[in-house]
């Protein structure tokens, strides 16, 4: 073990970070440059594009929980996490340089248009993805203690992302999206491979209080453990199914009984109390709320990164494709670069006088207060840079303290599945985003809609925040030193 890791020095922190910041940069690159490729080139619409995107979040499905249920189990290369970080690592950077071949992809195997190709080669790079994004967060909780080194993991984790991310943005801005795509798949491939080899990783994680051996785990426990992502999980059932077999149908009452279920499982579960009962099953109600919490800012984060293109074109229709570009660029520059700054210098430090919790819930205000001010105000290049900033506070938070606050109620043998169960909070909502939100948004005139959706989403976001407890740093330090608790 390196002296580093054994005194958590900062150097470590920064090494622990670049493998996840890896998966981060491949995702940057596809959002700076996916929906500009298929808008731009290819002049698909916007609804098409929509289920492009939505590739994304089937990889999420089933890749980060089926490898973080597997990751929990194994061990070779030297690691738990290590060869599934090497793995995706190596087949994202891949699937990068199949970005901008698309049509010729599509031509070689003598197909006439290249929607399926582009689904497939967005599936492929998401797939990627998601098998090291699972690993690289979770070998984050494997190698720190509970509390705030956890929260320092993880923050730091964002920190080392942004920065990527914004170089991802400066890049595309100065140089085109084409540079961006290749110098970025060398990058990736860099910063995954070598890292995991300098970790060392528990052969043994230490369970949840309470629990006495190796708990089963089957599908109705997966399936209660996501309870309030069943409505999320419904439209995805019916809606995939109907976009690819264009059977639409006009029938809106499925979306009425998705949203309904939606609301009643979330006030259910941010309803429960935690208080009185024993560490697992307050860890579960916990691990809910946190989904039903994490969930709707998905919704509005997703909408704005799939859509931006479409909103600043409405707005400003004078700017070329290559302009508009640029300005989705730099917003998300913008975006990405007080994203880099605040988690490590500025919540973390805060989380630990109001807690993780709190520090969350008045950053997620923030954004839907941001959300709400791009669309009254966002009518000019510098109106989106400034708001985007503003905005950048919320994804400071969204990409670390969540992460922190969940692993703190689970329970530790089982961080991988748990890891990528919570990540289900993520690509369902985002698969709402991709194909329910993309029709409307194509069929809405104002696409100012898209920050509308995007405003209510972080609004009751924050509301359900508010109904999470949180973890108290005593019972915490009791852990850490195996101290029983009374």
């Amino acid at each position: 073990m390196l002296d580093i890791q054994k005194r958590l020095h900062p150097l470590f922190y920064i090494l622990l970070s670049l493998p996840s910041s890896a998966m981060g940069f491949a995702l940057s690159i596809q959002i700076a440059a996916l929906s500009w490729i298929l808008s731009t080139k290819y002049n698909l619409p916007i609804d098409e594009i929509g289920l492009v995107w939505a590739a994304g979040p089937i990889a999420g499905i089933f890749g980060q929980v089926i490898f973080g249920i597997v990751s929990d189990k194994v061990w070779f290369w030297g690691g738990r996490r290590r060869p599934f970080i090497l793995i995706g690592g190596v087949m994202a950077a891949l699937s990068l340089l199949a970005l901008p071949s698309i049509g010729v992809i599509s031509s070689a195997l003598g197909l006439d248009g290249i929607l399926l190709i582009a689904v497939t080669v967005a599936l492929t790079l998401d797939l990627s993805i998601n098998i090291g994004f699972n690993p690289t967060r979770t070998i984050i909780a494997d190698v720190t203690p509970e509390g705030q080194p956890r929260t320092k993991g993880y923050t730091w984790m964002q920190t080392i992302s942004g920065t990527l991310g914004m170089m991802a943005y400066v890049i595309s801005a100065i140089f085109g999206n084409y540079f961006l795509i290749y110098v970025g798949a060398a990058l990736v491939l860099l910063l995954s491979v070598l890292p995991p080899f300098f970790i060392e990783e528990p052969r043994q994680l230490k369970q949840l209080e309470g629990e006495s051996g190796p708990r089963q785990f089957g599908f109705r426990k997966v399936m209660m453990s996501i309870q309030p992502l069943w409505g999320f999980a419904l439209y995805a059932l019916y809606s995939i199914p109907a976009r690819l077999l264009e059977f639409n149908g006009g029938h809106p009452w499925v979306e009425y009984i998705c949203l309904a279920l939606t609301i009643g499982l979330m006030a259910h579960t941010l309803l429960l109390k935690e208080t009185g009962k024993s560490a697992v099953e307050a860890g579960e109600i916990g691990f809910r709320k946190v989904l039903a919490a994490h969930a709707f800012t998905w919704v509005g984060i997703q909408t704005m990164f799939v859509y931006m293109f479409a909103f600043v074109r409405h707005r400003m229709p004078a700017l070329g494709d290559f302009e508009m570009g640029q300005v989705v660029s730099v917003s998300f520059l913008v975006f990405n670069g007080v994203a880099a700054v605040l988690p490590a210098f500025v919540l973390e430090p805060i989380t630990r006088k109001i807690g993780r919790v709190r520090t969350h819930l008045f950053c997620m205000v923030i954004m839907a207060a941001g959300y709400g001010a791009i669309w009254m105000l966002g009518n000019s290049p510098l109106a989106i840079f400034v708001l985007m900033g503003v905005l950048g506070i919320g994804w400071a938070a969204t990409v670390s303290l969540p992460f922190a606050i969940m692993s703190q109620k689970v329970d530790k043998s089982r961080m991988g599945l748990y890891m990528g169960l919570f990540n289900l909070s993520v690509v369902l909502p985002q698969l709402v985003a991709s194909l329910g939100i993309g029709v409307l948004i194509e069929n809405t005139p104002d696409k100012g809609v898209i920050f509308i959706v995007s405003a209510v989403s972080l609004a009751i976001s924050a509301f359900a925040w508010a109904l999470v407890r949180e973890e108290v740093e005593g019972r915490e330090q009791m852990e850490r030193s195996d101290i029983p608790m009374t």
